[in-house]
């Protein structure tokens, strides 16, 4: 069985930690929040998985050091604006060779890197990274619902061995090669389903949220290729099942939180409302910026960017691009 730091003790993180834990590994959690480690460690419970009970064998930590030496793989589980300072702060207790899977979604607004990109540019080149990323709602890991995510790094014996370590009877793990169209689609998604959120916050039904869906996925599609990504990645989990689930479930924040901007929310009142961090906000600037560098066409991306930034109102957004140029769909 294999030892396992997780850093952040989030939703996703914890449910991870407590996956890990039941099916036999040593696993050991830390976060940068005092407070949180305390609560853990009494009540064996995360306030917003209120279904989940965490195994008593499950240790936590407030120390870098302790989460990060001796383990077989270093898990990043903090959110995305969070990966370079934690990795920064870690640094001194990851060795070179270690495995760090990163399960945070998004793309850093200034240097329009992914997650691996920034733990590699802070941890060194000698850290074996993988992603891993798909349609993965922590409510239902936490409660053992089945659940399928990939493995994704060019270092195959390293993803092999995060398949190995996370499968077991209800996550089935596929390994890609592809990381960076993994982490890519990671990161679209999110902006994909503020949008599909906006779309139900103005009353529209089914028929736009399938249209948002599969003309995102489009979207996607287009940057990854333009980008050097595999157009395969695009159509798997990591694409478009992730795609599908976080524009479509109750429990994704991003759609929640585009409901309540379509509603007439502000960005800063929506996530207040949500309480957790809206990664699809946070990966918003460099998808524009990013569409710019490649001449890549979005609009998708560029209606929620301006509605966001109080551009254009939200009653006028469909209107807008209901309205575009007339075009062939497979162009």
């Amino acid at each position: 069985m294999a030892s396992v730091g997780v850093l952040g003790a989030g939703t996703w993180g914890i449910a991870l930690a407590r996956m890990l834990s039941k099916t036999g590994h040593d696993v050991t959690v830390w976060s940068a929040i005092a407070e949180e480690i305390d609560s853990l460690s009494a009540t064996g419970k995360h306030p917003k998985l209120p279904h989940m009970v965490l195994p008593a064998q499950m240790r936590y930590t407030k120390e870098l050091k302790e989460v990060c030496t001796g383990k077989d793989i270093v898990l990043f589980a903090v959110p995305s604006v969070f990966v370079r300072s934690t990795a920064r702060a870690a640094k001194a207790f990851i060795p070179q060779g270690q495995i760090v899977a990163d399960v945070a979604k998004g793309i850093e607004s200034d240097t329009f890197m992914t997650m691996t990109q920034i733990l590699a540019d802070e941890l060194g080149p000698g850290v074996r990274l993988v992603a891993l990323s798909g349609p993965t709602h922590a409510e239902e890991v936490a409660v053992d619902l089945a659940t399928t995510i990939v493995a994704a790094s060019p270092d195959l014996e390293a993803a092999e061995y995060v398949q190995n370590v996370f499968s077991n009877e209800n996550m089935r793990v596929y390994t890609n090669e592809d990381m960076h169209g993994v982490e890519i689609c990671g990161a679209l998604k999110n902006v994909m389903a503020l949008a599909a959120g906006i779309s139900s916050g103005l009353g529209q039904g089914d028929n736009a949220k399938a249209a948002i869906i599969t003309r995102g996925l489009s979207e996607m599609v287009r940057l990854g290729s333009a980008m050097g990504c595999s157009r395969e990645t695009f159509f798997g989990l990591a694409g478009l099942g992730d795609l599908v689930v976080t524009c479509t479930s109750e429990h994704s924040r991003n759609n929640r939180c585009g409901q309540l901007i379509g509603q007439g929310l502000t960005a800063e009142q929506a996530v207040k409302e949500v309480g957790m961090v809206v990664e699809g906000l946070n990966a918003l600037p460099a998808a524009v910026a990013l569409s710019e560098k490649y001449g890549v066409e979005m609009p998708i991306v560029e209606y929620v960017d301006a509605l966001v930034k109080g551009k254009i109102e939200s009653r006028d957004a469909v209107r807008l691009i209901m309205n575009r140029k007339k075009k062939d769909e497979t162009d």
